[in-house]
């Protein structure tokens, strides 16, 4: 695979080496023209300026980088934990590092590679909509994990992807809602466009609307707030007050994750609103504090621990070859919690 150098930039411009440091340092003494041209190169070819070099001898390349985003979602603290765990088992070091929901991984992951000399990555969270011909310039594995499902549009030998199907368990978590007699289902979703964990957990909500014969309202489909965490107990909380604001009528309330979904849950109690009484609420991803806030959140349970163990073992056999890309689904289970209730059927006929 092409991994091109400084000097290969310079060659393909027509420029010398010293010519293309100034344009990636943004030193004055260029021509415009010039700067434009290489900083083209350096994007279209993958180029990752090495700041470490001087370094490189102290680096120790027993490391593998782990990509998170959505950091604010404690659903990945504890898959943070069993990796690093694992890593120490095998004298590897563990390079944690948070992208921003405006980042690109795979960008980022490219800068990481070349900075510490990494035998592997995992991302966490993220969208899964990456061209082949991008990912094939990562120079080393890595494994898609929390991802079920990945888009048809990469291929299955460029990537390992290991996690539940947030499709199929969200549409078992609508029609668990939908047999309590509820018809009248809001959603708050997180980066619902792409192919993101959102996303998918929205299509499993409109396809158990559509196989319970239940309309599909576009008013009780709440995205969070794009300015603050997506995944938070804050974005949970505006978003709720935002649809209760609305007045759109709804009995029960699907939060894609539990962090939502608690932050939802205070927001109805602030409006004088009683859960499960006024409204059911769901969440998904098993958190530890959903068996702990009042009342208790009923949810969809991620293994979290076997899919961080599956994940970290799979990288290292890929790395140490013994295995080659593999693609894993885990089944994730219903915990029925205190924040939902059937309606009667006075109520469901109303």
């Amino acid at each position: 695979m092409f991994e091109p150098t400084i000097k290969d930039i310079a060659r393909i411009c027509g420029v010398g080496v010293s010519t293309v440091s100034r344009a990636i340092n943004n030193h004055p003494d260029i021509n415009l023209e010039t700067k434009e041209k290489i900083m083209n190169t350096i994007k279209e070819y993958g180029y990752v300026p090495n700041n470490s070099a001087r370094n490189l001898k102290r680096v120790d390349a027993k490391a593998i980088a782990v990509l998170v985003k959505g950091i604010s979602n404690p659903f990945f603290t504890s898959m943070i934990k069993v990796i690093e765990e694992e890593c120490k088992k095998k004298h590897y070091s563990m390079e944690l590092s948070h992208i921003e929901s405006d980042e690109d991984e795979v960008d980022v992951a490219l800068k990481v590679v070349k900075e510490k000399r990494l035998r592997g990555i995992i991302f966490l969270g993220g969208l899964f909509s990456h061209s082949d011909e991008k990912l094939q310039k990562l120079t080393v594995p890595f494994v898609f994990s929390t991802a079920g499902s990945v888009p048809e549009n990469i291929s299955r030998s460029q990537y390992s992807n290991i996690g539940v199907d947030d499709r199929r368990e969200s549409a078992k978590l609508i029609d668990y809602l939908v047999q309590q007699g509820h018809k009248e289902i809001a959603i708050l979703v997180a980066e619902a466009e792409g192919e993101s964990i959102g996303k998918l957990r929205l299509d499993g909500y409109k396809d158990a609307l559509r196989a319970n014969h239940i309309t599909i309202r576009n008013e009780l489909i709440c995205n969070t707030r794009e300015d603050i965490s997506h995944f938070s107990l804050e974005n949970g909380y505006l978003t709720t007050k935002k649809l209760i604001e609305s007045k759109e009528p709804f009995t029960a309330l699907f939060a894609v994750s539990d962090t939502l979904a608690i932050g939802a849950m205070r927001a109805l109690l602030d409006e004088g609103m009683k859960v499960p009484q006024d409204v059911s609420v769901v969440g998904y991803d098993g958190i530890e504090m959903a068996n702990y806030v009042n009342p208790r959140l009923t949810t969809v349970k991620q293994p979290v621990e076997e899919i961080a163990k599956a994940t970290i073992k799979l990288l290292f056999d890929i790395i140490s070859g013994k295995k080659d890309h593999q693609h894993m689904t885990f089944e994730a289970s219903l915990v029925e919690g205190e924040s939902t209730r059937a309606l009667n059927k006075l109520e469901t006929t109303r």
